[in-house]
């Protein structure tokens, strides 16, 4: 197989129209869809159920996941040494609050769901006045107070209701308790899975005029009762570009994660250790490298396959940049 020339890719997302979501994402991020709402759009996923499709270059037409498969050499050292695709990466537009859930770590999902856990972030893209979200419990509680709160519907009284803005970073580690609040954008990197475990709902019904089903039992096994112990603020401002302000809101065993204001150019650099990821936020912006150079408006995200080298994204806007 004759060997591959990297170049960057703009990736087309399969979207989701769960009950709570909203038109945010096709009126205000160009998703075009014939689905009446859009809850959640997959930025970068190889996941069974959704995957991104490649829509510029040679690779046109060919999924991530075909991409991956033919030529390992995109995901770059760390990524090729997980088992899977490592990254999924989501916006998700909230116009109604989201059930209260949990994700299991990698021991206990590969066990009873036969694929990895979930440790995610959210970074806060936008947020109606007042709006909030739940992150973890106010105090530390017994098994047993879990069980009855879940039983007597009083669990929203011990849950940490947090009120957020834009640019708040919200690292939700496998085993906390979460929930996105109505009237919320949010770009979601996770691992990449599809496990949830939801443990109140608001007795809402779905599509079926059925009650959605709760995994009450499981949650109880994988959930950590007890207050989040992470600010929700970014990590670490970074001075290193003299047109971008650039900060580190995440880095963990499964991912890196910064955001980028760009207001001229910056020149970054996809060597052998990950390949990238760039989803546009706001305004608009170009990337430039591998002789090829592609327009980006909000909403768009572009692969950074691993080796691409020196690449630039210029123009004014706001960008989330990830990596394992």
């Amino acid at each position: 197989m004759a060997k591959f020339t990297p170049y960057p890719m703009k990736l087309k997302a399969p979207l989701k129209d769960y009950l709570w979501g909203g038109v945010r994402l096709k009126e205000d991020y160009g998703k075009e869809t014939n689905l009446d709402k859009v809850a959640e759009s997959w930025e970068l996923s190889c996941h069974k159920d959704g995957e991104s499709v490649i829509v510029n270059g040679r690779e046109a037409g060919k999924t991530l996941t075909a991409l991956t498969q033919e030529h390992a050499e995109v995901l770059g050292r760390r990524g090729a040494a997980f088992s899977y695709f490592p990254l999924l990466i989501k916006l998700i537009d909230a116009k109604d609050n989201l059930s209260v859930q949990v994700h299991p770590n990698n021991d206990y999902a590969l066990r009873v769901e036969g694929e990895y856990g979930k440790t995610e972030m959210w970074y806060i893209v936008d947020a109606e006045p007042g709006a909030s979200l739940l992150y973890g419990f106010k105090e530390t509680i017994t098994p047993e107070e879990f069980a009855r709160r879940i039983e007597d519907n009083t669990l929203l009284e011990v849950c940490n209701k947090v009120p957020v803005q834009k640019g708040d970073v919200f690292f939700i580690e496998a085993g906390t308790l979460h929930a996105i609040g109505a009237g919320i954008l949010i770009c979601e990197i996770q691992q990449n899975s599809n496990t949830t475990y939801r443990i109140y709902d608001y007795g809402r019904v779905g599509s079926d005029g059925k009650p959605r089903q709760l995994h009450v039992d499981k949650a109880k096994e994988v959930t950590k009762l007890m207050p989040p112990t992470r600010d929700t603020k970014p990590l670490a401002s970074i001075d290193l570009f003299p047109q971008a302000k650039a900060e580190l809101l995440a880095a963990c065993e499964y991912f890196t994660v910064y955001h980028f204001n760009v207001q001229g150019e910056a020149i970054l650099y996809a060597g052998e250790e990950s390949f990238q990821a760039a989803t546009v936020l706001k305004g608009k912006l170009t990337v430039t490298g591998g002789g090829e150079s592609l327009a980006l408006t909000p909403g768009d995200t572009v692969f950074l396959p691993a080796n691409l080298q020196e690449y630039k994204i210029s123009g004014e806007g706001e960008f989330i940049l990830s990596m394992v």
